[in-house]
């Protein structure tokens, strides 16, 4: 066979070709996705052919039915932008049982009071599904139930059952004839993901397909299966507790910041409207290692409890462990700590850990995680009813962090007190970046170069320039 006729391999995800197969692509690094694409074919040119409808002026088409529709559970509807678009297809995906399925089942069961829904499931049986909604109370007339895990029979159900919500779970069950490889691979899986969505753009319904994650938590299969959807969501949860959160990473019908709070209990899933509180301790006396923040999540501003725990070790490589954290974050704040304020932990475990499960990658929780860590070292506990906010640079300066009145007000609402924020905050001002001087130690604090306001009637604000300054009121 000459080299002209050699079959070609291409990669499903990124296109990178190659005349051999090979188990990982050498342009993304992805694992199985090389396929043969056959010889290379020329390009072809594509005469005129039938249109579904004339092109007009974009001010004569009708915008109306496309108003979202809500599905009847607030607190995803508020991710979604208010609800689901006739003819937009919605990619949910997590982990395997956070949850998933009950709350779509929830949410279909909300929907077929007043409009006809088809769950179609290629993981569980019919009669596993309905044993779920028996236990959950999500029984109704308007929602119809198929285990299938071919194409061909998906559309057939459809054309009978002529629903206006479809279900699929999941999109990596489901196998076409017309397509090479087995159920949840690369070609499948855009063979079927192409179809449902045709489907749903040409009929108008709207269509929710569950997808599976991989270990490092990224949606399995082709990337072009985020690109085909309108909305991909992730829903988010730790094993050990009943709170889960939905996170909208792709939205073409609404904002992308906005969160979903959901409660997973033995008898369903329900939405937690005012999710404050839920994520800080109430100690009886100060607590050396703790500190609250405020954190937002979408539009809500969330106080959250950040702790920490320091302790020598004999160790060559001292321990470093973050849970809710981003572990590059604290790194980052601790080597921040052992250069500008010479803090002695280079040779200390440092554990530090988000009370409630909660996730935080707001950079505004830099100062009080690096308080936390002062305060677990040195024993010592900062006042009581104090959040702290602020955003840790290199130098050992402190930015202000957007929405600080918010998160004040909601601090204030909860019972606190006292706050510290960087210099500027409440007056829009951009904070002088000054590095703190040169000091020997963490023994030598002088009094901070701080202003004091009255944010709210009881509630008392400090603004600090630098890290130094911030460390004095754990002092």
């Amino acid at each position: 066979m000459s080299k002209a006729a050699r079959p070609a391999y291409r990669c499903g995800e990124c296109g990178w070709t190659t005349a051999k197969w090979v188990g990982r692509c050498g342009e993304c690094q992805a694992w199985g996705t090389v396929e043969e694409a056959g010889a290379r074919q020329g390009v072809h040119v594509v005469k005129p052919g039938a249109v579904t409808a004339p092109a007009v002026p974009i001010g004569q088409v009708k915008a109306e039915t496309a108003h979202a529709r809500p599905t009847g559970v607030a607190e995803l509807d508020r991710v979604l932008g208010g609800g689901l678009v006739p003819g937009a297809v919605v990619l949910l995906a997590g982990e395997p049982g956070i949850g998933k399925s009950t709350l779509l089942l929830e949410a279909a069961a909300r929907t077929a009071q007043h409009e006809t829904v088809l769950y179609v499931t290629g993981e569980e049986s019919a009669s596993q599904v309905r044993m779920r909604a028996d236990r959950i109370g999500a029984i109704e007339d308007g929602l119809y139930l198929a285990a299938e895990t071919d194409l061909a029979a998906l559309v057939a159900h459809v054309e009978k059952v002529q629903p206006r919500l479809l279900i699929v779970d999941s999109v990596q069950t489901i196998g076409s004839a017309d397509a090479t490889g087995v159920p949840g691979g690369v070609t499948q899986v855009r063979e079927v993901a192409g179809n449902l969505v045709r489907l749903a753009k040409e009929r108008g319904i709207s269509t929710v397909l569950v997808g599976h994650v991989t270990k490092d938590g990224t949606i399995a299969g082709p990337r072009v299966l985020e690109h085909l959807v309108d909305v991909v969501l992730q829903f988010e949860g730790d094993r050990n507790s009943r709170l889960r959160m939905v996170r909208a990473a792709k939205n073409r019908f609404g904002p992308i910041e906005e969160v979903g709070c959901f409660d997973l209990h033995e008898r369903g899933i329900t939405g937690i409207s005012d999710p404050s509180g839920l994520f800080v301790s109430r100690h009886p006396e100060p607590v050396p290692g703790t500190c609250v923040t405020v954190t937002i999540e979408g539009t809500r501003p969330i106080p959250a409890e950040l702790q920490a725990l320091v302790g020598p070790t004999e160790a060559p490589q001292p321990r470093r462990t973050s849970s809710g954290l981003d572990s590059y974050r604290v790194a980052m704040v601790l080597a921040v700590m052992e250069r500008r304020l010479n803090a002695k932990i280079g040779k200390c475990d440092v554990f530090t850990a988000t009370v409630g499960g909660i996730r935080l990658t707001d950079p505004a929780v830099d100062l009080a995680l690096m308080l936390s860590v002062v305060s677990a070292a040195g024993d010592k506990a900062l006042p009581a009813g104090m959040v702290v906010l602020g955003e840790v640079g290199l130098a050992g300066e402190l930015r202000a962090v957007r929405d600080v009145r918010r998160r004040l007000a909601e601090a204030s609402r909860l019972g606190f007190t006292r706050a510290l924020v960087p210099a500027g905050s409440l007056a829009n001002d951009t904070p002088r970046l000054e590095p703190p001087k040169s000091r020997g130690g963490l023994v030598a604090v002088r009094e901070p170069a701080s202003r004091t306001t009255n944010f709210a009637p009881g509630f008392d604000v400090t603004e600090v320039e630098n890290v130094w300054d911030a460390l004095a009121h754990v002092r």
